[in-house]
């Protein structure tokens, strides 16, 4: 038994050695476990490997039940903590704002005043504006920040996942302690650590097509974040019908892409230009094909400055063209879209088209 409990800290000491991840290390211990308790039950009375590893079956059950107590402990601890934490959170409100802009607010939002093409109905349109992000991930996360920091009213954020590790190398709302914790409420305590002016609204849970279309009715803006396809159709299908703009964006190892789906305005939709999902396996997930940790800024950054040139007037956005940016090399290009006749979620023009050039 000795020797087993001594692989077993070799093991641990081994994970920490090489950084694997505390959940990863109690794999490996379990694993262990596993093989030692197989060993007392499959093999004969007396066998070396027996002796060896304290040739009793029922002390390792014993041993195995009282770990799985302190696990399932340990377990109903965080979810109360996660809770109580949620609790907190939720309960959190803005500072009350006045009809007027606040000193405060003044000189906060004073870099965005100044700006001729924003100036103070632009920076009150933002006050005025509600903004909807679906996913507090790898695009969601900098997109609340920036729109949080410039002073858009009401934001809400729609997610049904919680923190993890392997989130933070890139999804930089979250911190270290925010783990366990659904994501729309740690980048709810973010948002509004930063800027207390902000209404966030977060939404626990998975965006279906039962709650898509009430909650989309209420924001000027929809982002999407999302990772997977079903979501994405949803999320287009339901801003058209709504006549909102959806601002897109999407990552794949060190390439990102970004465009503003606008059929209102007599732009393409999300589905004239992908009339259907990838097969499985040809566009793999941030998880499977791996990304660049500060590409989510980059584009979830951009992603935030369109809606913010939507909601002010500001600029041109990219409603009928896709900017693609190349974070290994360096590079940008701009490809243009046109709607497709036989869309259908908008198609009422016939014809398609796609043309690539260079951006400026």
């Amino acid at each position: 038994m000795i020797v087993v409990f001594a692989m077993a800290f070799a093991l641990w000491g081994l994970g920490a050695i090489l950084r694997i991840p505390r959940k990863g290390r109690l794999y490996m211990v379990g694993l262990l476990y596993i093989g030692v308790l197989f060993i007392q039950i499959a093999l004969p009375m007396g066998h070396p490997l027996r002796l060896a590893t304290g040739e009793s079956a029922m002390l390792w059950i014993m041993i195995g039940v009282f770990a799985a107590i302190v696990v399932l402990y340990g377990q109903v601890i965080r979810v109360l903590k996660g809770r109580a934490e949620i609790k907190e959170q939720a309960e959190a409100v803005p500072v009350a704002r006045s009809a007027s802009f606040s000193p405060a607010e003044l000189e906060r939002y004073a870099r965005h005043i100044v700006l001729r093409e924003i100036g103070g109905p632009g920076q009150k349109a933002l006050r005025d504006a509600k903004v909807l992000v679906i996913g507090a991930g790898g695009l969601g996360a900098p997109a609340l920040q920036y729109l949080a920091a410039a002073g858009v009213g009401t934001i809400g954020v729609i997610d049904d996942d919680v923190v993890e590790n392997a989130n933070l190398q890139r999804q930089v709302i979250h911190r270290d302690a925010d783990i366990g914790m659904p994501k729309v409420f740690s980048a709810q305590k973010a948002m509004m650590e930063q800027n207390p002016y902000a209404d966030v609204r977060p939404y626990h849970r998975r965006l279906t097509d039962v709650v898509a279309a009430d909650l989309m009715a209420e924001y000027d803006v929809i982002l999407d974040g999302t990772d997977n396809s079903e979501t994405r159709y949803l999320a287009n299908e339901t801003a058209v019908t709504a006549g909102k703009p959806l601002v897109s964006g999407a990552l794949s190892q060190w390439e990102g892409q970004i465009s503003v789906f606008d059929p209102a305005t007599d732009g393409p939709c999300y589905q004239c230009v992908f009339p259907q999902a990838a097969a499985p396996g040809l566009a793999p997930s941030c998880a499977e094909a791996g990304v660049i940790g500060p590409l989510p800024g980059v584009v979830g950054s951009m992603m935030a400055l369109e809606a913010i040139k939507l909601l002010t007037g500001a600029g041109q956005a990219l409603r009928g063209e896709m900017l693609i940016y190349d974070a290994l090399w360096g590079e940008t290009r701009k490809i243009r879209l046109v709607r497709r006749g036989d869309c259908p979620v908008c198609g009422t023009i016939s014809g398609s088209e796609i043309e690539t050039g260079v951006s400026a």
